[in-house]
């Protein structure tokens, strides 16, 4: 029998709120100390009361709004009843029936992918387990930070739509400044629902949970395990047990946690401390009027306005500061372009966004560097590739020059002036240097002229040898030819 997988998706994302959800405690997800961003009102104490983050509230707002959702006038905080000792009230103060977002889509090259809601909630305190002894220590610092959970309606079907549902979403979240969304500290982490049915069935087989994967490739690997090892226990004549899995990542598997619980076991109710929510119709227009354009938005513009084809375009909207930083090199080339010839105008935005997914995109990660690092302003750029476009210097010290930009921040022209980098486009001195290589190599001469077409790039190397690499290697296979004939 053959098996349709059925999968849907919690995903838990920190807001990057300056303070808590509920109090004024520092949200600063980056601090090394252990119970030092708390107060009363986040460690649960007696008599403290909870006070709304609106900041919080509009970044939700405004991940709805960019996944096309409905945002409701009426919302409202829940009691989340349970225990655990990283939660310091001995509830979590979330949403159950009233959430911030309802609806919602995120489109797949596979299919769109239907968001069920996204709600807010506290984040909880982190546990850590000292290897050296049989003690655990808490740390709160996280306890109280705005936490974001999207849940989708059950419509993937593959580890690969996962892993696309996620790295869309996290862009998403990024686009639209709600979270950095960076899965390596924490800020981002999947759970899976998955259950399988016979191909053609409308009913829903049983439902297991893979809780808190932190990356999408891990998230991809669990659903393919998964599917796996459900099939193999239905195909032998089990019943896939309901219940809460962890993945190990280093084993390549998922292991039993405990029994899954539903929401009942929670005990929700209405939070008594927290007024119910209204959002305004006007708060919410003015939240949509100030949304940035969104990724496949910006993707569609590029390919149209720049003319930058396939995955260029999707490479360069990927990070929003990215594509920013890429739009204001362009405006920076306006003033080259209008004293530029209208054939070559289009030829050097080709050639600024192959520089951005090359060189550029390869120094930022070699050097672990963000946005913010970056010291080449856009006008510095801006001259560097129209030096290129121009034929100015050479692809080889072309390189030299923009590695020295992004070290240092300093203007191309002052770096090829210091490293006498400027490209001989001088006629007569490529003929003199071409000549003395001739003179030098009579043999690949010999050879280009008997048929040989190989033997004209032996040459080539030997001149641009014999100019420290300078030389315009399209003016010195001209010259060649033309020597090489005429001879």
């Amino acid at each position: 029998m053959q098996y349709e997988p059925v999968i849907g998706l919690e995903i838990h994302a920190e807001l990057n709120t300056k303070t808590k959800m509920f109090c004024g405690s520092l949200n600063d997800p980056d601090e090394k100390h252990p119970n030092v961003s708390v107060c009363p009102v986040c460690m649960g104490h007696p008599g403290t009361l909870p006070v709304i983050n609106e900041e919080a509230i509009q970044k939700v707002i405004r991940v709805g709004l960019a996944l096309g959702a409905d945002i409701p006038e009426f919302s409202q905080f829940d009691r989340k009843n349970y225990f655990y000792p990283d939660l310091p009230k001995g509830y979590q103060i979330s949403q159950f029936e009233h959430p911030l977002v309802k609806g919602g889509t995120i489109e797949l090259p596979s299919r769109t992918i239907r968001v069920t809601r996204v709600h807010l909630e506290e984040d909880t305190g982190r546990l850590m387990h000292d290897k050296g002894s049989n003690a655990s220590f808490v740390d709160f610092n996280r306890a109280g930070v705005p936490l974001m959970e999207l849940v989708t309606e059950p419509d993937l079907r593959t580890g690969e739509e996962v892993r696309q549902f996620g790295e869309a979403l996290q862009q998403i979240l990024r686009y639209v400044r709600a979270s950095d969304a960076d899965m390596e500290k924490g800020q981002m982490r999947v759970e899976v629902n998955i259950s399988l049915r016979p191909e053609g069935a409308s009913e829903y087989g049983t439902k297991v949970e893979i809780k808190n994967i932190n990356s999408f490739k891990y998230a991809a690997d669990a659903v393919e395990y998964e599917i796996r090892r459900q099939t193999e226990v239905l195909e032998g004549g089990g019943a896939v047990a309901q219940e809460t899995r962890g993945w190990n990542e280093k084993k390549n598997e998922s292991f039993s946690q405990r029994i899954k619980e539903g929401s009942h076991d929670y005990r929700y109710f209405p939070e008594p401390d927290l007024p119910p929510l209204t959002i305004s119709r006007e708060r919410v227009a003015e939240l949509k009027a100030a949304l940035p354009e969104l990724p496949r938005e910006k993707v569609r513009r590029f390919r149209g306005e720049y003319g930058i084809e396939g995955e260029t375009a999707e490479i360069i909207s990927r990070d929003r500061d990215f594509a920013d930083y890429f739009e204001q090199v362009v405006s920076e080339m306006k003033e080259w372009e209008r004293s530029t010839p209208e054939q070559e105008k289009r030829p050097a935005v080709e050639l600024l966004a192959n520089i951005f997914i090359g060189d550029f995109l390869r120094l930022l990660n070699d050097t672990q560097s963000t946005m913010k690092d970056v010291r080449i302003t856009p006008e510095n750029f801006g001259q560097f590739v129209a030096l290129v476009a121009e034929g100015k210097i050479s692809s080889t010290a072309a390189r030299t020059v923009f590695d020295g930009m992004f070290r240092t921040g300093a203007d191309p022209e002052g770096i090829i002036r210091e490293k006498d980098l400027l490209q001989v486009s001088d006629t007569y001195a490529l003929e003199a240097a071409a000549q003395k290589v001739l003179a030098a190599h009579p043999k690949p001469a010999a050879d280009f002229k008997s048929g040989n077409a190989g033997a004209l790039q032996f040459i080539v190397g030997q001149v641009m040898k014999e100019t420290k690499g300078k030389a315009n290697p399209q003016m010195v296979q001209e010259i060649l030819k033309k020597l090489l004939i005429s001879h």
